[in-house]
C-alpha cells in the first residue's frame, strides 16, 4: 500500500509541481534532479514547493496523507454490527481505488521507487502507516478477545500484503487489466480465511473456566470441601 494518483480537485499549483517533477524524474532521474528544478520548470518559487510537499521524497507520494485519512474516516464509521475483517478489507480498497484514477502515474512511480533505494524506503514507511492504521481499528474491535492484539495484527498485515501482492502484480503488467477485480481477489482469500464464518474465525473460542465458590468454616474438614465443590459442579 503506499499512495494514489493526482486528483483534478487539487490545486492547479501542486499539480503542476507534481507533473514538472515526474517530467524531469523520467528525463534527467531521481538523484540529479533537485527542487530548485522541480521549482522553475513549474514555474513557481521555493516556498509554494513546500508549502505543499515537506521534501522532495514526498513529491514521489503525493496523495498517501489524504488516503490515510479517508481510510481513517472509513475505519471510525464502522458500526458494531460491521464484520472488522470485511471493513478492513474495504478499507484497503480505497487504496487501490486511488491507485487506479491515474494508471500512468501510478506505474510511473512504481518503476522509479524500484530504481531508488530511498523512495523504497519511504514507500515502507507509507505502507507500516497503513497497517498500522488497520491493526489500530482491529485492536479496538476485539478488545474483549484474549487473542484480540494478535488476531489484529496478524489480520492488518495480511490484508496489506493481499492489496499489495494485487498492486504489484497490475504495476508489473504496466497498469493493464482491472486492478480493482485483482484485489478483489486477493482480499476474497483474507475474508474467506479470517472473517465471520471463515475457518480461522470458527476456530473454537476459550471455554470460560468454571469458578466455584465455596464459604465454610475453618476448621471444616477438607473432604467435606471438596465433596461441596463437587455438588456444586454437578460431579460426583
Amino acid at each position: 500500500m503506499g499512495t494514489a494518483s493526482t486528483n483534478s480537485t487539487k490545486p492547479a499549483m501542486r499539480d503542476s509541481l507534481i507533473a514538472a517533477a515526474f517530467q524531469l524524474f523520467l528525463e534527467r532521474g531521481y538523484e540529479q534532479t533537485t527542487v530548485d528544478d522541480i521549482v522553475t520548470l513549474a514555474g513557481v518559487g521555493r516556498r509554494s514547493f513546500f508549502r505543499y510537499f515537506p521534501s522532495k521524497e514526498d513529491v514521489v507520494f503525493p496523495d498517501h496523507e489524504q488516503c490515510l485519512a479517508d481510510m481513517t474516516r472509513f475505519l471510525a464509521a464502522s458500526a458494531d454490527s460491521d464484520d472488522p475483517v470485511v471493513r478492513v478489507c474495504d478499507a484497503a480498497r480505497l487504496v487501490m481505488r486511488m491507485y487506479a484514477e491515474n494508471p500512468t502515474f501510478s506505474v510511473q512511480r512504481y518503476r522509479l521507487t524500484r530504481e531508488v533505494a530511498g523512495l523504497r524506503t519511504y514507500e515502507l514507511s507509507v505502507v507500516w502507516r497503513y497497517e498500522k492504521t488497520l491493526g489500530d481499528y482491529l485492536r479496538t474491535r476485539w478488545a474483549d478477545r484474549r487473542d484480540g492484539t494478535l488476531r489484529a495484527n496478524v489480520v492488518a498485515a495480511a490484508v496489506v500484503a493481499a492489496h499489495n501482492h494485487a498492486l504489484r502484480h497490475w504495476l508489473r503488467s504496466g497498469g493493464e487489466g482491472d486492478p480493482l477485480a485483482e484485489v478483489d481477489g486477493a482480499l476474497e482469500f483474507v475474508r474467506a480465511t479470517w472473517a465471520t464464518g471463515g475457518q480461522a474465525a470458527d476456530a473454537p473460542a476459550e471455554e470460560a473456566e468454571d469458578v466455584v465458590v465455596v464459604i465454610t468454616k475453618r476448621s471444616t474438614p477438607m473432604w467435606r470441601v471438596v465433596r461441596e465443590v463437587e455438588s456444586s459442579l454437578g460431579e460426583g
